[in-house]
């Protein structure tokens, strides 16, 4: 049985105006998801599980404000429209409670499960194609390689066809972790195990973006594919916009306000920008689809993918992102079902399928 959160929000609202034969169309419409972070897409039943089985085990010395504060976001991720956004900064405070709750390696496995399951199995999988996110994180009872091992070991489960693993960075990394992250990679890598490029994520505006250049560029020696967060808020800057443009990014997450010099870029290498529509309107990054950054890439026939970000706090599916491509103004963009074949062509095109070990 697939465990997956109600579809509310844009996304539902999108797919009350499609037809029967609009919505069959979607599910069967061959499609990747390339920006999909594993633990912001936990069904929320097995998040709720995971959280009582820890407050169970906590000890009476332990149960303090972080006990509180896991019990805090349950609450706002449990609302039925889930958690109230007023900026996306609030997006990123719902997150240290999860982490605390899947820091066991029998935690992770259950959560890797669970989220392949709502992309890829079922009689109408979310997508042809998934590439999985997630950062490396080292806790009492594991080391950022095992936390590694234990990811892949579900997603080698599934074909090569079906998915592939990103190793997220996240800007506010010591040195430390960093090198950390790139030794697992390199070793995981050299046992070809299935990682198929390095993402670059966190909080918008925090960290030395100089320090990455160098894991960067190795990374992209070993043959991994490289996408990172950018230009998310109006508070990063065209500096930081163009160190991260120089790293040569393979794709682009979320792009909401890059300036005409980076959009000129952004077109001329032909930059695949990872768009996620429900996310940007819950978060307020963009303030209606009218509006929507995604006009200008599709004007262009410029590659794009379609994403769900997380599941979990938006309220999404793959199938109501895509909803919100074809469903009437002011319910979605109104596209045709060609423009909208064409959109998943181009997600399947920009994967990092072919880097997987033993496909290059």
């Amino acid at each position: 049985m697939i465990i997956s959160n109600p579809i509310a929000g844009p996304a539902s609202a999108a797919l009350e105006q499609l037809t029967p034969t609009q919505v069959t169309f979607l599910q069967k419409l061959p499609k990747a998801e390339l920006h999909a972070h594993l633990n912001g897409s936990i069904p929320l039943s097995l998040l709720q599980t995971l959280a009582s089985e820890y407050l169970s085990q906590a000890s009476h010395d332990s149960y303090s404000s972080l006990n509180e504060s896991i019990k805090s976001s349950l609450t706002q991720l449990s609302q039925p429209g889930g958690p109230t956004l007023t900026e996306i900064y609030d997006f990123f405070n719902l997150f240290p409670a999860i982490y605390t709750i899947t820091s066991t390696p029998d935690a992770v496995r259950r959560v890797t499960n669970a989220v392949l399951q709502i992309f890829l199995d079922g009689e109408t999988p979310q997508c042809t194609y998934l590439e999985l996110r997630t950062t490396p994180r080292a806790s009492d009872s594991m080391t950022r390689e095992a936390y590694l091992r234990v990811v892949l070991e579900v997603v080698e489960s599934y074909p090569a066809s079906q998915v592939g693993l990103i190793v997220s960075l996240d800007r506010k990394m010591a040195q430390e972790a960093l090198e950390d992250c790139l030794a697992a990679v390199i070793k995981l890598r050299s046992e070809k195990r299935r990682i198929v490029g390095i993402d670059l994520c966190g909080y918008p505006t925090s960290g030395d973006l100089e320090m990455f250049r160098p894991y960067f560029a190795q990374a992209k020696k070993l043959g991994l594919g490289l996408t990172v967060h950018i230009a998310e808020t109006t508070d990063n800057t065209a500096e930081d916009t163009r160190q991260l443009l120089s790293f040569n990014p393979d794709r682009l997450g979320h792009a909401t306000f890059l300036n005409e010099e980076a959009i000129s870029i952004v077109l001329e290498k032909k930059m695949c920008v990872e768009i996620c529509l429900s996310s940007n309107l819950l978060c307020k990054t963009v303030s209606n689809l009218e509006f929507h950054h995604i006009s200008q890439y599709l004007r262009s026939n410029h590659p794009i993918a379609i994403c769900t970000d997380d599941i979990l706090p938006f309220r999404t599916s793959l199938l109501g992102e895509y909803a919100l491509l074809l469903a009437p103004a002011p319910y979605g963009l109104g596209l045709t079902e060609d423009q909208v074949r064409r959109v998943g062509e181009l997600s399947l095109a920009s994967s990092f399928r072919e880097r997987a070990p033993g496909n290059h």
